[in-house]
């Protein structure tokens, strides 16, 4: 497939059945590569499961899934302040796959804690991304506009604008969307209300905002 990123953003949607197919080994390769990569990267610990049907909590799974049997495992080896960065790895493996063809899930809440933690030597773990071949490739979820989760300082430019939209595809916890996103000249914060979840909301769509608005085309402000 010669899809973007960007382009990916607006085709990925979650997806909670899959196909009993099993992944093709190069694209299970590509995604592994890309999981080395974004570990050095963003300096955490995800590992990837297949043929593991345990990922999901099990009322959880008899009523809303379907061959649920591969995962990514978002951890770290410890629990200092890395969950944004876990967000942003998170939200470019999500986007990596669904370039090469692979459907996925986020997961924050609803994940089986004690089977996946006991598949990671990693100390902190904060959900999993099922991926695999969806019985159909899912539809996008309901949204909040740009009004509602933005305000620029006068006439916003269209970096910025593209950036808010690019935010507003990006899967968040529970789907709430808690975030608001300000800017002012080439400066722009965003703020996140997502409770346990809030640091890996915030690398997701921090990561969205970042692909849609040009990374060289503002600068992010704590």
């Amino acid at each position: 497939m010669n899809m973007t990123m960007q382009q990916a953003m607006k085709e990925r949607h979650t997806v909670r059945k899959f196909t009993n197919q099993p992944i093709d080994e190069q694209q299970l390769a590509d995604l592994k590569k890309r999981v080395d990569e974004d570990n050095r990267r963003y300096d955490v610990d995800i590992s990837v499961e297949t043929d593991q049907t345990n990922g999901v909590s099990g009322i959880i799974r008899l009523l809303m899934t379907k061959n649920v049997r591969n995962y990514l495992i978002l951890a770290s080896p410890d629990r200092s302040n890395v969950d944004v960065a876990l967000g942003e790895a998170a939200s470019d493996l999500m986007l990596y796959a669904k370039t090469i063809g692979l459907d996925t899930w986020y997961i924050g809440g609803t994940w089986n804690r004690k089977s996946v933690e006991s598949e990671t030597s990693a100390q902190h773990v904060i959900g999993i991304i099922v991926f695999g071949y969806g019985e159909n490739h899912g539809k996008p979820h309901a949204s909040k506009t740009v009004q509602q989760v933005s305000k620029y300082e006068g006439e916003a430019p269209q970096w910025f604008v593209n950036g808010v939209q690019a935010a507003l595809l990006a899967p968040t916890a529970l789907n709430k969307q808690p975030f608001f996103i300000t800017g002012k000249g080439n400066d722009v914060s965003i703020q996140v209300d997502g409770g346990i979840f809030k640091g890996a909301d915030e690398g997701i769509v921090r990561h969205h905002f970042e692909l849609g608005a040009g990374k060289d085309s503002f600068s992010w402000k704590s």
